[in-house]
């Protein structure tokens, strides 16, 4: 079916059009006419023809004028310009606007069954070369995830970099840097973990192509295959030019990610990231994604804010031993205590009979504790510090000499981590407050302290928290409130000018937060208290 579009102030010519159209088509044609070039832009909108005939001239707008208001909608229809005079200027208007054939009047029977002959054939052939389009994009869509899917396990799992550096052309990847994602998917959480049961990763396959299309409206970036309950994802990017902006910038479209993944499937998800890295240490980026997920019940974590954690298989209680180093690593040392009791407890059920396995679980704990507390800044390190650890694990008689050693060294990380946070914890806040109370005036976010500070935002909120017992908000407004209250009291000084030194530009909002910190409004306080 090919639908035709005349235009033309003689009706008579209207009529001849349409004759000749049916009698040689028959209904292989639908005809519209219009008489003026009002009429036809407003059919041409509902009609969407693939041909139109048009005169130049008509009453109203002409035909050129009303081929250009076509042309903003319809950019696949062909035009035909038919007219009784031969004009050079209107010919050239034409050819700009596309239009395949000038035809002057009168037109002869022969001449219009050619034009539309000519034109179906343009239009078979437009709508060929579509669906031939359309299929590459259909084979396309198909092949693509597989070139992905080859691309994020070349490099991640160490396959032939010339195999990489091949799909990569094909996707079309220019940078040479990039880093790994880990998006996770469970059932439910447990105590901050995503649960998989048995059959989640076959029911995954179902929403896979979703998660996948969700992922790229967030991210530039080469999603791989499922593996287990996870599908890793790899980002490319320039090298950075501000590391932490954009890591807080990562983390909050992770989130927003998150977000949107649980308002259209029935899961939940977690996201670990891993470092920016060459391409070709990708396996690296997505090791540390991985230990990101590991280590944190968070439900997006990148690596560069949490510490490494390693890997052990099924037999080993691993979450006994992520206790045992998350509380040391806080500081906290009863509970630190506790694992470590109950972690060797653990050994000497499984291992009693083999001490020497014990020993050296032991000093690797030892070595590794104060390894973490080194990380922190807690303790300094040589490298004869521990050159009688050996013969001490050895000479000791029993399991209870050997916990007793091992719970003291132990002990001894976890106090220096400990002491060492609170000192740093104190030393941030303190460095905040006392930029707040120079700064308070400026247009300052908890962004612009956590940076200067050079803690994620999250992390310092949580930190200035407890060490002031007020979040940044609060904080910020106590500063400005007291700082409005001592210009108020001075008689040269407005009230609005007192609102603007304070931090507040907008007068409204000075008002409605002064009288939310003082049960008074800036004038009362001004009247009651104004020297």
């Amino acid at each position: 079916m090919y639908r035709i579009l005349v235009a033309d102030d003689e009706g008579i010519m209207l009529e001849a059009f349409k004759s000749v159209i049916a009698g040689a088509f028959g209904e292989e044609c639908v005809v519209e006419t219009a008489k003026t070039g009002r009429a036809v832009t407003e059919i041409a909108e509902t009609f969407h023809p693939d041909v139109v005939f048009m005169d130049i001239h008509m009453p109203g707008i002409n035909g050129i004028q009303a081929m250009r208001e076509i042309r903003k909608f319809n950019t696949t229809a062909l035009f035909y310009v038919v007219s009784a005079y031969d004009k050079f200027d209107y010919a050239k208007e034409a050819i700009d606007l596309g239009v395949e054939r000038y035809l002057t009047k009168p037109i002869s029977r022969a001449k219009i069954i050619a034009a539309v002959e000519e034109a179906i054939g343009k239009v078979d052939a437009k709508r060929n070369q579509r669906s031939n389009l359309l299929k590459i994009q259909e084979k396309l869509e198909t092949v693509i995830p597989v070139v992905e899917n080859s691309f994020v396990g070349s490099l991640l799992f160490q396959q032939e970099m010339q195999a990489a550096d091949y799909y990569q052309q094909l996707l079309d990847i220019e940078d040479r840097q990039g880093y790994v994602m880990i998006l996770q998917f469970g059932q439910s959480y447990e105590k901050g973990r995503l649960v998989s049961p048995v059959g989640m990763n076959v029911k995954a396959q179902e929403f896979y192509g979703e998660i996948r299309d969700i992922v790229k409206s967030y991210f530039s970036c080469v999603v791989g295959s499922i593996m287990s309950n996870r599908i890793p994802i790899v980002v490319p990017c320039p090298i950075s030019a501000n590391s932490y902006e954009e890591r807080i910038d990562l983390v909050e479209s992770s989130r927003s990610l998150i977000s949107k993944l649980e308002g259209r499937i029935e899961a939940k998800f977690r996201i670990g990231i891993g470092r920016v890295r060459e391409m070709q240490e990708m396996e690296r980026s997505y090791r540390e994604a991985l230990r990101a997920l590991n280590g944190s019940k968070s439900r997006v974590i990148h690596i560069e804010d949490l510490s490494q954690n390693g890997v052990y298989d099924e037999e080993f209680p691993v979450e006994m031993e992520k206790s045992i180093f998350r509380y040391l690593e806080e500081g906290k040392e009863k509970e630190c205590v506790q694992e470590m009791n109950e972690f060797f407890d653990w050994m000497l059920a499984h291992y009693a009979e083999d001490m020497n396995n014990i020993r050296l679980k032991v000093l690797e704990y030892i070595i590794w504790g104060e390894k973490k507390a080194f990380e922190a800044g807690a303790v300094n390190y040589g490298f004869s510090y521990r050159r009688d650890y050996l013969d001490v694990a050895m000479a000791c008689k029993n399991y209870e000499e050997l916990r007793k050693w091992f719970l003291d060294k132990m002990v001894n990380a976890c106090r220096a981590i400990r002491d060492q946070k609170e000192e740093r914890s104190n030393s941030a806040a303190k460095k905040a407050m006392l930029y707040i109370q120079e700064n308070y005036s400026k247009d300052i976010s908890l962004d612009d302290v956590s940076g200067l500070v050079n803690i994620s935002p999250y992390y310092f909120s949580k930190i200035f928290k407890e060490e002031t017992g007020e979040n940044f908000i609060e904080y910020l407004t106590k500063i400005r409130i007291e700082k409005a209250k001592e210009f108020l009291v001075k008689p040269d000084i407005s009230i609005k000018e007192a609102g603007i030194r304070s931090g507040y530009t907008d007068p409204n909002y000075f008002s409605r937060i002064f009288k939310k910190q003082t049960d008074m409004t800036p004038s009362e306080y001004k009247t009651r208290y104004g020297e």
